[in-house]
């Protein structure tokens, strides 16, 4: 049985398995094709956070796979003290054939996949974001052709979603930049750990966004303030206040790069109307393909 709490569980190879069910799975989508790959299966969301594309992509892919899905809030599951995590593990994964948690804490997450009796999927805690990283692959590689010697410049914050990015990015060969003011860059704690899990990983950081996307094939940004940061957001737009993507910065990129956003954005304060509804722009796209990221996922856990 295996888990996603982290993409440092996967391999470059298996990571490449995951994509290719997901464009094979899209391409069926496409044409009107909705194998019943996982018939009968039941997979069980618990919430701490709110959520519209992880939700709704999940009970999508699941639907579309011929299986079912069912939401708890983490009051309804009985995460905010009524019972233990180890409780709530044991019991939820013996009605379901695979878990799907958004979280604050990672360790929660590793605790649910040490306890259950299913595979859990991590769709969010505050330390990673390996289904968006994924799906960001997924993307890049539509939009670019290949993942090897690509480079991604994250605009922002070095949080949850710029974390997994790296990893990913590492694991597939895709050179990544952090442009990030001083004191939001990744900490030694992260870098350490992309030193020892992933060897030989080009990752920068680059106060200046100017100089980050001189080269970049994509150019990615996410919201300044994250969930549960709200009391930080006056003094993080204040700090980012010269890292919009804007039209502007993305001119100074090479022709063709594309835009990527993980959604919901802030517009006007980390990307511009002009980027996000403009012609380089692939984000639309890009939260469409959770749905067919998740399809591949589940049936690369749980199919045949």
């Amino acid at each position: 049985m295996r888990h996603l709490t982290s993409l440092l569980e996967l391999t470059a190879e298996e990571i490449d398995e995951v994509l290719g069910l997901a464009s094979s799975l899209k391409e069926s989508a496409v044409e009107g094709v909705r194998p019943s790959r996982l018939a009968g299966r039941v997979l069980t969301q618990i919430f701490e956070k709110p959520s519209l594309r992880t939700r709704a992509s999940f009970d999508a892919a699941m639907a579309h796979l011929g299986g079912s899905s069912q939401f708890f809030s983490a009051k309804d599951a009985g995460l905010g003290g009524r019972e233990s995590v180890e409780d709530v593990a044991r019991v939820i994964s013996g009605y379901s054939d695979v878990l799907v948690l958004r979280t604050f804490s990672q360790t929660m997450i590793e605790r649910f996949a040490e306890m259950a009796s299913c595979p859990v999927i991590n769709a969010l805690s505050d330390d990673r974001h390996p289904c968006q990283a994924l799906t960001d692959l997924l993307t890049i590689r539509e939009t670019c052709g290949t993942l090897a010697g690509r480079r991604l410049v994250f605009v922002g914050d070095g949080n949850n979603v710029a974390r997994s990015l790296a990893i990913a990015c590492g694991r597939m060969g895709v050179s990544m930049t952090l442009a990030a003011p001083k004191g939001y860059e990744f900490d030694e704690e992260f870098l350490g750990l992309l030193a020892r899990e992933v060897p030989g990983h080009d990752v920068t950081i680059e106060s200046d966004p100017v100089a980050a996307v001189a080269t970049a094939d994509v150019i990615y940004t996410d919201v300044w303030a994250s969930m549960g940061q709200e009391s930080e957001k006056s003094e993080r737009e204040a700090a980012f206040s010269g890292y919009q993507v804007d039209g502007a910065l993305l001119s100074q990129a090479p022709e063709g790069c594309c835009f990527m956003h993980d959604l919901p954005a802030r517009r006007g304060l980390e990307v511009s109307d002009e980027v996000i509804d403009g012609p380089q722009s692939v984000v639309f796209q890009q939260a469409e393909n959770r749905m067919h990221l998740a399809k591949g996922l589940l049936v690369w856990l749980l199919g045949d």
